[in-house]
């Protein structure tokens, strides 16, 4: 093994109390995957086990906390205790392979899809419809702005989310505030336009912190730590700017989470607004939290070397990785094992079976051009 691979390696007890064998995360990944009532699906439980075996950390793909914020087709959920055993099965899976397993709560407000939701009806902070090309559908109505009572409403549901996932035998829960969902949409000064006490741009998230390590404190037997996904800047003019993103991420160090995980899907980007640097946004942000709280970096980590250095030269705590390790679920096995150079880095259109990749998700891959490295 490489001098640099062995950083990937160490382990870290975060200061929630829970223990991760190294700093190699799998990146939350939408599979599109659950079954016809929004419970996971055998050929999630398969697909996540075959990649619990390497990585220290497995991050579930998003599950929706309230039926008005699906965003996905073939989207989990976990706003209910219907969704408990299915969830406890997969905790089991991730826990098979030595991994810890981190359910990521989502809530899609202005961006979950009106055919998936009761009414149609689209929720977030204001009345402002998304940009066209935001998520992964093009959804550009206007949402109806929630009152006060339901913000407070969505906050529980996030809270009920946790209990779910306390008891379905997780270690952790991540709140997934990046990517333009309902978390974002109250930090944004593009879509928080509210009069009431929400429009301080971070007090969503940090109700949200409250009431989960509330639940935490009420429910939990074992270590049960809560993590946060931020997008650094958005395209919305007014939007989030680096400058939005260090206030951020202020407020949420002294709210006491057990980390803060970058949402990019390059490592190495720059600063577009907010702040002039040289350095990538990673390193921006890892210098400006100064180690007062771990940090995940991840975007376009595809070789070993990509990892040890977002760890090194991006000084961050942890690596996340996404697409990698769907084409080579034993990706990291591989590097621990000294075998790097027999790493997939390319999909073949015979390769569902072999890399254990749902039908829903390998359709997709297979139909986007460009979305995965496949060989066509």
């Amino acid at each position: 093994m490489k001098a640099n691979y062995q950083n990937l390696f160490q382990d870290y007890t975060y200061k929630s109390g829970v223990h991760v064998k190294n700093r190699l995360i799998m990146a939350p990944m939408t599979t599109f995957s659950a079954d016809e009532n929004d419970f996971v699906s055998q050929e999630e439980l398969d697909y996540y086990k075959e990649r619990a075996n390497g990585v220290g950390t497995i991050i579930t793909a998003c599950a929706y906390v309230s039926k008005s914020g699906k965003g996905f087709d073939g989207q989990m959920g976990i706003n209910h205790d219907g969704t408990i055993k299915g969830l406890s099965q997969l905790a089991e899976a991730i826990h098979s392979g030595g991994a810890k397993g981190v359910v990521q709560l989502y809530h899609g407000g202005r961006l979950a899809v009106p055919r998936l939701i009761p009414n149609e009806e689209t929720v977030s902070a204001s009345s402002i419809a998304p940009l066209k090309d935001r998520g992964f559908y093009s959804i550009n109505q206007a949402p109806r702005a929630l009152t006060t009572e339901e913000v407070y409403g969505i906050i529980t549901d996030f809270g009920e989310a946790t209990r779910r996932a306390i008891e379905a035998g997780f270690d952790g829960v991540e709140l997934h505030g990046a990517s333009g969902y309902l978390i974002q949409q109250f930090v944004s000064p593009h879509s928080n336009h509210r009069t009431d006490e929400f429009q301080h741009t971070n007090l969503f998230s940090l109700k949200l912190i409250e009431e989960v390590k509330k639940v935490i404190q009420e429910y939990a037997t074992k270590p049960f730590l809560i993590g946060y996904r931020f997008s650094p800047e958005e395209p919305e003019t007014p939007g989030i700017t680096m400058k939005e993103t260090y206030s951020l991420i202020d407020e949420l160090i002294q709210a006491d989470i057990d980390y803060l995980h970058i949402a990019t899907t390059d490592a190495w980007a720059k600063p577009r607004r907010g702040i002039v640097s040289d350095k990538s946004r990673t390193e921006c942000i890892a210098e400006y939290i100064n180690k007062r709280v771990p940090l995940i970096g991840v975007g376009s980590v595809h070789t070993p070397d990509d990892a040890a250095l977002v760890l090194e030269k991006g000084e961050t705590d942890f690596v996340a990785i996404g697409r990698a390790l769907i084409v080579d679920p034993h990706w990291v096995e591989k590097v621990e094992k000294k075998e790097a150079d027999t790493i997939s880095l390319q999909l073949t259109k015979n390769d569902k079976q072999q890399a254990v990749i749902p039908t829903p998700l390998w359709k997709l891959i297979l139909e986007i051009e460009g979305w995965f490295p496949v060989e066509r």
